[in-house]
């Protein structure tokens, strides 16, 4: 397998499942967590800490996390709302947690009942329980923007916004901020301008990672257009799986294997072998019968003659 030049970060496991109606049997997301796993995807967001009366689907985190946690090689991630997610997660072993933060007020107070200014208070309480673990065993702490590039409640999020929460999210003690067009809004050129904003007011060497929905069809050209100004770390979702509920019209998440199939051909090695990522796919439809999913390389097939850079060990 060659060099890895960026990496996939699956996050269909939570937020792929977050919008499912049905519920999905523990074994069987353990067994896409672990086939993902095997085919070189080396970064996948597993479940989310919150309680389960509001997203039945995560009523097995804690199983889930013990799961994943135990794959060679595999770096889980977990998404937390609150400081209370924040303590679940820790307790039960969580080694990356994504703490969204909506810049968009509206939907600060629809998702978590909070102003911006006051989650990005609770960051903070977070990233102090983080720091007083031992050094060994710290986990990383992820500030996500949502809605940084636009909101189905508010409408335009000012820029200037995104900055001042992503620059108040380093403060306060994050490892990584990650830029989330929540609602599928954001076009490349605009893409291209934020993360340029966001990149100088944050620091050039600082971790910055990217989650695009396909909503309005823009998803794989957004994903280009950040990685034309060094972005490395993208989201995406097996089928194109998943969206916020709390955000009207917030379905479509990059589709994981035609994100792939995009850096691949490009030369861009994601590490990740594209033949048995759609296989992967074929087994969690099955396992999801009533979801739709999304996506056109796992239809079209692979153009003849097709030499992927990836290959799974």
């Amino acid at each position: 397998m060659s060099a890895v030049d960026i990496t996939i970060t699956e996050v269909g496991p939570r937020d792929g499942l977050q919008n499912t109606k049905s519920f999905m049997p523990t074994a069987a997301k353990n067994a896409w967590i672990s086939a993902e796993s095997a085919v070189g995807v080396r970064q996948i967001e597993v479940c989310s800490f919150v309680p389960a009366k509001v997203i039945p689907q995560f009523v097995d985190a804690e199983e889930v996390l013990t799961h994943a946690n135990g794959i060679p090689g595999l770096t889980p991630v977990v998404l937390v709302p609150n400081f209370r997610g924040c303590e679940r997660a820790l307790a039960a072993g969580a080694r990356r947690v994504t703490v969204p933060i909506s810049v968009s007020e509206a939907h600060s107070m629809s998702n978590v009942r909070k102003t911006t200014a006051q989650a990005v208070e609770d960051f903070a309480r977070m990233a102090a329980l983080v720091r007083s673990q031992a050094q060994a065993e710290r986990a990383q702490l992820v500030g996500a923007c949502s809605t940084a590039f636009g909101c189905s409640l508010q409408g335009m999020v000012a820029e200037t916004d995104v900055v001042r929460v992503a620059v108040a999210l380093r403060e306060a003690g994050a490892d990584a901020i990650s830029l989330a067009d929540t609602v599928g809004y954001a076009n490349p050129e605009q893409v291209k301008r934020l993360f340029r904003k966001v990149r100088a007011a944050i620091g050039e060497d600082f971790p910055i990672e990217a989650h695009f929905h396909n909503t309005r069809g823009l998803g794989l050209a957004n994903a280009l257009a950040a990685f034309e100004v060094g972005i490395r770390n993208f989201d995406s979702t097996l089928g194109g799986l998943g969206g916020c509920p709390f955000a009207p019209g917030a379905s479509g998440n990059v589709v994981t294997e035609d994100l792939v199939f995009m850096f691949e051909s490009m030369g861009v090695s994601t590490g990740i072998d594209i033949e048995q990522l759609i296989a992967v796919r074929n087994t969690v439809f099955a396992a999801l019968p009533e979801a739709e999913f999304y996506g056109h390389i796992s239809k079209a097939g692979l153009p003849k003659g097709f030499q992927p850079l990836s290959r799974a060990a």
